[in-house]
């Protein structure tokens, strides 16, 4: 992208700050998660941090530190890069986990794979984590493929979409910058 996506901006809002206000409209508190680098950034000091304990493992190290944070409850991730993901995709979401899988996920509308960026980690499913990890594998989606991970079907199938270069920013109306 040869920017931050979470400081692309949308009618005056960050990526980050609007999929934190779409998360807060349905949980009881929302943290980002943030590499120490990043700590200080403006736009993410703006919000409960959870400053990643894991280096060179992508998303995971967000999600095992949110999940070291307090191994108790389930967490739903979400990607800062998902412009279309909507109220009615997180609620669902919310609603189908029921904590009988260890994750819940949405398929993806294009190839049938878990989204592992918008989808629950259970306090159960930690277990599976620490093991891919000690294999060595460290991509969610392989995580949740692996697992008995409970997926649905997107009722918007462009909810998911992420952007991850220019070209996909093309039409969205975002941009980098303020």
């Amino acid at each position: 992208m040869g920017a931050d996506k979470a400081l692309l901006m949308r009618d005056g809002e960050s990526q980050l700050g609007r999929a934190v206000s779409l998360l807060e409209r349905h949980l009881p508190k929302v943290f980002v998660s943030t590499r120490s680098d990043q700590a200080d950034e403006t736009e993410r000091s703006r919000h409960a941090q959870i400053i990643d304990r894991y280096e060179d493992m992508g998303p995971i190290a967000g999600i095992l530190s949110a999940m070291d944070s307090d191994p108790n409850v389930s967490w739903l991730v979400l990607a800062c890069d998902l412009p279309n993901v909507d109220d009615d995709t997180i609620e669902a979401l919310i609603t189908a986990h029921t904590g009988e899988h260890p994750f819940t996920a949405y398929k993806s509308s294009y190839d049938g794979l878990p989204e592992p960026l918008c989808a629950v980690f259970s306090p159960a499913g930690r277990a599976n984590v620490d093991a891919f990890v000690a294999e060595g594998i460290v991509c969610p989606r392989k995580m949740l493929i692996r697992s008995d991970t409970f997926l649905l079907e997107q009722s918007n199938p462009t909810a998911l979409d992420n952007m991850n270069t220019p070209a996909d920013l093309e039409g969205t109306g975002m941009r980098v910058g303020s």
